[in-house]
């Protein structure tokens, strides 16, 4: 049976897409309304407008509300055992993220309960979170493996991803990422690792429909460019999209990799060079970075967001939620410190969590209110869509809709 969803009375409808007859950079219409049909949008326009809806057709009375489109997070590490908040007491005491992972801790910690784990846990405990995004407006969300490092539990947590991907309403997009560090066994023996990423690991994650890239950490810590290029070269033969994890603590060339490998995004960014920007700009990679994890890391350091855009860089903004660097979910607070700290404005923060993130996981249909479009969307209890912004850590979002049918109501 056929579904039909009108809103009606819509103050402010944020589509993302600038046109001549809407409002700003955001394309939006004032005194609006929507229409889903079969979990896509079918119109938009003014609330004036004569609009044919069937008999059977929900309408739904917006008094007034601004809608924008559901939140894109495209880089979290949502999947994994335990927590780190004892890490979180030792940085602030003043050892460095290097030295902590350096004594067996970060994602050595992390790795070490993730693997101790069942995946009906590993589930649930992620599903948990899972709900969190959502009531915070996320709609899409990318979740990486690196948490297992073998082939046993690298498996798991695709299929704790897979699982989210069934049964949760966000859409869900899995990364493998085993290129996420050398696991301490095979530190001596770096090589045997990857040939067993490449020839064990990467055609079963290939196999699975849901996980759709892969991703390498590109630093001192984790994996050099040459071992970069053999795996990104096995995953694009296995038809898997590329992101990468690069400039994150060091200038690595991190932005010229992602244009020669022809990645969808370039993630972290917090020390690329102009001319890895440029690579990137002329490439089509879209800049991922992760400002709640420099927030939290501390020392003050961000990616230049301002300059990357102003040489024209598609930048998107994604929480990188994970155990040890950003424990959070909430994408409009990433991007309100993204404003205060990266020189972004508040048009360009927002697109950054909703269209701009869809690009950078290679989504046309979401992040946007456009005819064809997903029917995704929250509605906010504010008077405009820059109120989330400034009113940081507070949460307005009062409806969440994937598809057009409700998966959240603030009561």
């Amino acid at each position: 049976m056929s579904h039909e969803l009108l809103l009606k009375n819509v103050g402010r409808l944020v589509t993302m897409q600038e046109a001549k007859d809407r409002e700003g950079v955001l394309g939006v219409i004032c005194d609006a309304a929507l229409l889903i049909k079969d979990g896509k949008i079918s119109w938009l326009g003014k609330n004036s407008e004569e609009v044919k809806v069937g008999s059977s057709a929900q309408i739904l009375d917006l008094r007034g509300r601004v809608v924008m489109p559901g939140l894109v997070d495209c880089h979290t590490h949502l999947v994994h055992s335990g927590s780190r908040q004892l890490e979180f007491n030792m940085r602030s005491k003043g050892m460095s993220y290097q030295q902590i992972a350096r004594s067996g801790g970060g994602i050595v910690s992390t790795v070490t309960s993730t693997r101790e784990t069942s995946i009906e846990d590993l589930y649930s405990e992620s599903a948990r979170r899972a709900d969190e995004a959502l009531q915070h407006g996320t709609t899409t969300m990318e979740i990486k493996t690196g948490y297992g490092l073998d082939f046993e539990n690298e498996i798991k947590i695709a299929d704790a991803i897979g699982l989210l991907h069934e049964k949760h309403p966000m859409d869900v997009m899995g990364t493998f990422l085993g290129a996420h560090i050398v696991p301490p066994e095979f530190a001596h023996n770096r090589s045997k690792y990857i040939d067993m990423l490449l020839d064990e690991m990467m055609p079963e994650m290939a196999a699975r429909k849901w996980m759709t890239s892969c991703d390498v950490f590109i630093e001192e810590i984790a994996f050099n460019e040459d071992e970069a290029r053999r795996i990104c070269a096995s995953a694009k033969r296995f038809g898997l999209a590329i992101h990468l994890h690069v400039d994150q603590f060091s200038s690595a060339r991190g932005g010229e990799i992602a244009a020669e490998f022809g990645a969808l995004s370039a993630d972290h960014l917090d020390k690329t060079s102009d001319s890895g920007v440029d690579a990137m700009v002329k490439s089509g990679v879209v800049g991922v970075l992760l400002p709640g994890a420099s927030f939290f890391s501390g020392g003050g350091s961000y990616p230049d967001a301002r300059r990357m855009i102003d040489r024209g860089l598609v930048v998107a903004i994604a929480t990188d939620y994970n155990p040890g660097t950003n424990p959070s979910l909430d994408l409009f607070l990433t991007a309100s410190i993204a404003i205060t700290q990266m020189k972004m404005t508040c048009d360009e923060a927002l697109l950054a969590i909703t269209k701009n993130a869809a690009r950078a996981l290679g989504l046309s249909d979401r992040g946007v209110i456009e005819k064809g479009a997903r029917g995704d969307f929250i509605v906010l209890d504010a008077p405009d869509e820059y109120y989330p912004l400034y009113r940081y850590g507070a949460n307005l979002v009062s409806h969440v809709y994937i598809g057009g049918r409700e998966f959240f109501h603030r009561k």
